[in-house]
């Protein structure tokens, strides 16, 4: 059977003579990513994310430091390590199961525990790790959670009273709801701890392992996408403060527009304009990935809610509500400040181009009144050259009087009675006809000069 090779890799190309596109079976390996787990009630998790510190190095290097990571709590406990390049690793480790996996900007750790504590919440699955290898995980935390998955209520149980439950949340005010229509039951006061964990306790009703485990990667996931979107809250805050502020430096410049009186000014005033566009352009290219990230975490986070199919609980508020309440407001601020900044971009345009419009119309009229100018110098010169070229033919017409008369004087006609000057002013009229044609082949000439060189 023929192979071909798949990221470095041999894969079996099948008994039948087609041309393989080199990622086809990664078309549907991608479908089975990220699994999720297959939980037997009752169950303990722990669950954190971190977010890639740059100083860390790049993606790829900090990637690599996760995978070393790994390998050594491996090495500790005598288990297979991931292989280099891997983008998710799920072991037992015998007491504990660990599934880490790495997603664009964070990755996650999952620690899972079979069996319940005798209290929930006391013996969370990451204290059973070694502390120095928890404390040298890569990254910085930006979720931690632990989930207790508890059997259902027993005849005779009511575990829908908050108050027997407040000791495992240290007191705080809860919100509970049923999800998958019923199967199961979840309560959290979605605070931290302590231990600066969130906590969730799940009752399992009548939910299968698979389920479980589905119903749990969706908590976990609504846990961290919710997070993820709100990073982006504070560079929201401070990017409106420094739109404002350039919104009025706009607002400065568009009233001082029509005050101008100079052409220097307008174009000092499009500098400051231009100076103003590369800030806006500067503000946006440092925020675009993180808000545009922020609307992906927070459809996400939508999409995962509607997958748990809430039904409320004695008119206790949903996650649903909840989140709505407390998340759509830092998305709509984040949405309010890429929009601003849009607009404040798009309306610095607008300024620059009406400002470039005046200084295009005041060059164009400083143009006209210069040709205006031209052709009135371009007019007397040839009103001068006019003249000139009268007094030059009058001026040559004389002299040519003046060279016949003496051309007569040297004459021998001592013999012949001739009246020189009665000559002469009969020349005058021949020469001023000689003069006239003269100058009429000397124009012809030059203009059919000038229109050779054209």
């Amino acid at each position: 059977m023929a192979e071909y090779i798949v990221n470095d890799q041999p894969a079996t190309r099948g008994p039948y003579p087609l041309t393989w596109d080199e990622g086809f079976q990664d078309f549907y390996s991608e479908l089975h990513n990220r699994p999720f787990p297959v939980l037997i009630t009752p169950a303990r998790l722990s669950h954190i994310a971190l977010l890639r510190d740059k100083s860390l190095g790049t993606n790829e290097q900090q990637h690599a430091l996760e995978l070393e990571h790994l390998q050594a709590l491996c090495l500790r406990y005598g288990m297979s390590p991931p292989i280099d390049g891997a983008a998710g690793y799920y072991q037992s480790f015998g007491e504990f199961e660990v599934r880490w996996e790495r997603h664009s900007e964070f990755c996650t750790y999952t620690f899972i525990v079979h069996g319940n504590s005798d209290t929930p919440f006391s013996e969370p699955p990451i204290a059973l790790l070694p502390e120095d290898w928890v404390a040298g995980l890569p990254g910085k935390v930006v979720t931690a959670v632990h989930i207790e998955m508890l059997p259902g209520k027993t005849s005779g149980e009511d575990i829908r009273s908050r108050e027997p439950l407040r000791p495992y949340f240290e007191g705080q005010r809860l919100i509970g709801c049923e999800l998958l229509d019923g199967g199961a039951e979840v309560w959290s006061a979605f605070r931290l701890h302590s231990d600066n964990f969130n906590r969730v306790l799940l009752y399992n009703h009548n939910v299968s392992p698979c389920q479980s485990g589905r119903l749990m990667r969706g908590l976990l996931e609504l846990e961290t996408y919710r997070n993820m979107a709100l990073i982006a809250l504070p560079l929201a805050v401070s990017t409106s403060h420094k739109v404002a502020e350039l919104e009025q430096r706009l607002a400065n410049t568009l009233a001082a527009i029509d005050q101008l009186q100079h052409c220097d000014d307008e174009r000092h005033l499009l500098s400051e304009l231009s100076q103003m566009a590369a800030s806006i352009a500067d503000l946006m290219a440092s925020t675009r990935f993180r808000f545009d990230a922020t609307k992906a975490y927070y459809q996400l986070v939508l999409s995962r809610l509607k997958e748990l199919r809430e039904t409320e609980i004695g008119g206790l508020q949903t996650m649903t509500e909840f989140v709505d309440r407390r998340l759509t407001p830092a998305y709509r601020t984040t949405e309010a400040a890429r929009h601003r900044m849009d607009d404040l971009s798009r309306r610095t345009d607008r300024a620059s181009d009406y400002l470039r419009t005046r200084i295009d119309l005041q060059i164009e009229a400083q143009n006209q009144s210069l040709l205006k100018s031209m052709d009135h110098r371009i007019e007397l010169q040839v009103h001068m050259q006019e003249t000139v070229e009268i007094l030059s033919f009058a001026a040559i017409s004389y002299a040519l009087v003046g060279l016949f008369k003496l051309m007569l004087g040297a004459l021998p006609l001592v013999s012949v009675n001739v009246d020189k000057d009665l000559w002469g002013a009969l020349f005058v009229p021949v020469s001023i006809v000689l003069v006239w044609l003269l100058f009429r082949v000397v124009k012809r000439r030059v203009v059919r000069r000038n229109r050779d060189n054209v």
